[in-house]
């Protein structure tokens, strides 16, 4: 077949999943019922900070419906990283491995002991209940600052300090030094909850040839066999992933959460299915939050509004676990770094441990935190030096051909100042700025303006790969098949849609998708907006071929 010069272009009326959604037959992981299945509540600590000196269960082994009870003294003694990052041969740059499946020493309250096994959700909630834990209390650390005290208590083993780094254009500070106008400031952001409307289910079960097969509402399928493999120490290619329909993650399934657990449970049951299901509670307990960040920040500033320099010290509390550690706050830096591109900049880091609930990836990956003090600073030089907020932001916004300060990657595309164009031509045209300051209302409406810049990449510390594989049927379909994960960003619809034009159909609905691990290509995680990014790249592949 030649390739078609001018692709048949495809309209899709609607997303490729929403007849699914709308009627209700599209199925979530909770949706899953196998027969024979089990269901498992865990045991969870009371208090924050702690041991567990001994548990009585006998009353609850006791109840009717109790298959197991399992301890921190039956999993394996595995300790395992749960961000989904790619795995990398380089130790240095690998994600902390301090979780493990079940725990004595407790690190934050909810953090489990414990879990039953019952034939039912209510048996298996009710024996959880009637489990008893003796505890010996341990102070508890709330804030970075505190878990950096010389007298705190360890919450890990090797201290409270996670990791550190430092990135810097020179000497910023003598840049600052030397600007008309120095701004100060002292931020902090709180720990926010993803609180997407699915909560986090994982079901697992055995199949005849002893691979384990899970369903989980996840963001990262590929990287979650990876990680039951290591937690189990079983070979990865035992381990199967099945992602149906995903109701929200926003960054909290970007990590590897209960699919380890329910692994175990079915190994040891004799491969019977397993469902691990959270319950809200549970999830603000055990899932992610938002790191919160205090930050102190020093920005020069000339009068004509021209940024010399700015400068930001970051605390970042990663909770009770690693997770995405500190990775967050170094990409928080890095990521600002191009919205301003063309001064000094200096940015250091810290991410402790404390005894709160573990902190993750939440959309924006660092980069709102860091950001809300940048804006903020260069508000306050506005304000003091008399200039329009929009105007002092034009003056010193990334444009195309600038680069990364401290990096050296060229920005390609910069649409930001031609934004803020627009958005000032709107403000005065509706003398918003005026009527915000003048009125004497009781309830008046406020005006604002602040920037933001962000970076959908992992390089250098991890690559990033994407494949995608079509299988011509003989009825004329198309399976297209594909390790990208639709959470909701369209996808699956984009895909089909390019299938369907470049090989020549007039419907996209042709193009269907198979979600399996491992029969699918690897693909790069489904937290950051390469989908689309990769799809010119497959739309060339497939023209080719045909």
């Amino acid at each position: 077949m030649e390739a078609r010069k001018q692709p048949l272009r495809v309209n899709h009326a609607c997303a490729s999943d929403a007849i699914a959604k709308v009627t209700g037959r599209a199925r979530y992981t909770d949706d899953y019922v196998m027969a024979g299945m089990c269901y498992a509540k865990y045991v969870r600590s009371p208090i924050a900070h702690g041991y567990a000196v001994s548990i009585n269960d006998e009353q609850a082994r006791s109840l009717p419906g109790v298959l197991a009870i399992f301890t921190w003294e039956d999993v394996p003694d595995i300790p395992f990283a749960t961000a989904g990052h790619a795995w990398t041969l380089d130790e240095n740059k690998r994600d902390t491995a301090d979780r493990p499946l079940l725990t004595r020493h407790v690190r934050h309250h909810g953090d489990a002991v414990a879990i039953v096994v019952a034939r039912d959700e209510l048996t298996a909630e009710k024996a959880a209940q009637l489990v008893s834990i003796e505890w010996q209390e341990l102070p508890v650390i709330t804030t970075p600052e505190a878990a950096l005290a010389e007298d705190a208590a360890p919450i890990h083993n090797g201290g409270n300090l996670l990791k550190q780094s430092t990135m810097s254009t020179g000497n910023v500070q003598q840049t600052i030094d030397a600007a008309d106008y120095q701004v100060q400031g002292h931020y902090q952001t709180p720990v926010i909850q993803h609180c997407h409307m699915e909560s986090v289910t994982s079901l697992a079960w055995m199949e005849d040839d002893s691979r384990i097969t899970i369903v989980s509402s996840t963001q990262i399928p590929h990287i979650v066999r990876r990680v039951v493999g290591q937690a189990l120490d079983i070979p990865w290619s035992c381990v199967r992933v099945i992602k149906p329909f995903v109701g929200g993650g926003f960054g909290n399934k970007q990590d590897v959460l209960e699919e380890p657990m329910a692994a175990f449970l079915t190994s040891k049951l004799g491969g019977i299915p397993v469902k691990v299901s959270l319950s809200r509670e549970e999830c603000f307990l055990a899932t992610r939050t938002r790191h919160a960040f205090t930050i102190d920040g020093q920005m020069g500033v000339n009068r004509d509004g021209t940024l010399k320099g700015y400068s930001l010290d970051v605390l970042s509390n990663t909770g009770a676990y690693a997770s995405h550690g500190h990775s967050i706050a170094s990409a928080g830096g890095n990521k600002v770094a191009y919205l301003y591109p063309r001064c000094a900049y200096a940015y250091s880091s810290k991410t402790c441990y404390t005894n709160l609930p573990s902190a993750g990836a939440m959309r924006g990956y660092g980069a709102p935190q860091v950001v809300f003090a940048v804006e903020s600073m260069l508000d306050d030089a506005a304000t003091a030096l008399g200039i329009d907020p929009v105007e002092i932001r034009l003056r010193n916004a990334a444009r195309e051909g600038d680069a990364n300060p401290l990096t050296g990657k060229r920005i390609y595309s910069a649409g930001l100042p031609e934004c803020l164009e627009k958005a000032g031509k709107s403000l005065n045209g509706k003398n918003a700025v005026q009527n915000a300051r003048t009125s004497k209302a009781i309830c008046r409406r406020g005006v604002g303006v602040a920037c933001f810049s962000y970076t959908s990449n992992t390089w250098p510390v991890g690559v990033e790969i994407a494949g995608a594989r079509l299988l011509m049927n003989q009825d004329g379909t198309i399976n297209v098949q594909s390790g990208a994960t639709e959470i909701g960003q369209g996808a699956d619809t984009v895909f089909s849609q390019m299938v369907a034009e470049t090989v020549g159909f007039r419907s996209a609905t042709f193009a269907l998708f198979q979600l399996k691990i491992p029969t699918l290509r690897r693909s790069i995680p489904a937290h950051l907006p390469h989908a689309r990014a990769m799809l010119p790249r497959l739309r060339c592949a497939v023209r080719h071929y045909y």
